[in-house]
């Protein structure tokens, strides 16, 4: 199950999980049955484990949060597109500025599910650049039961997001509430099997 990512450790890759991961098709599958609101409401939800370990190392960085913060306000119709875009970009460039690569993938995760609210396509940057954070952090020879336990959960909070976004009162964006868009992911792998 994780042949793929022992490879890319071995070639010191940075990342060690894509959308191509064998370890998250069936993940990418849901995640490609799923209404934009959906993978928005999972994203920002599943993001906040990794917010709350970011900041417990570094609680004087706020980019990251306000991130997130201001990708739920863009989701709700808050903020336009421009402020949430510069808090992804902000959050991204935590990463390049910490000499701790574990921690700087956290950062591009919550960029990630941040960017989510954007474009399905960017749902999956959230674990794979978390589960990459969870194998530095557990070392080469201990990862797996953790980063199989975070995917069973990406999953399951999938599953539920996908039962209830309909149950939140929430004020959406206009552009999430058209639900006749097809969902991107799922036309990214269409097209790549042509």
């Amino acid at each position: 199950m994780f042949a793929d990512v022992e490879m890319k450790m071995k070639k010191k890759n940075k990342l060690l999980f894509t959308r191509d991961s064998l370890c998250l098709q069936e993940l990418k599958k849901l995640i490609q049955e799923q209404k934009h609101r959906t993978l928005v409401l999972w994203a920002l939800d599943s993001a906040q484990a990794s917010l709350d370990k970011f900041e417990a190392k570094y609680p004087d960085e706020q980019r990251p949060r306000i991130c997130l913060e201001l990708c739920e306000k863009w989701a709700r119709g808050q903020v336009k597109m421009p402020a949430a875009k510069r808090a992804i970009l902000d959050a991204h460039a935590v990463a390049k500025e910490l000499d701790d690569l574990e921690y700087g993938l956290l950062s591009q995760a919550i960029g990630h599910a941040g960017a989510t609210v954007h474009v399905e396509t960017h749902a999956l940057g959230l674990p794979t650049y978390e589960l990459t954070s969870l194998v530095h952090e557990y070392g080469k020879d201990e990862f797996e039961v953790p980063v199989r336990a975070k995917i069973d959960d990406y999953y399951d909070r999938l599953l539920y997001w996908q039962e209830n976004t309909d149950n939140q009162e929430w004020d959406w964006a206009r552009f999430l509430l058209d639900d006749s868009k097809p969902n991107k992911e799922k036309l990214r792998s269409e097209k790549e099997r042509k």
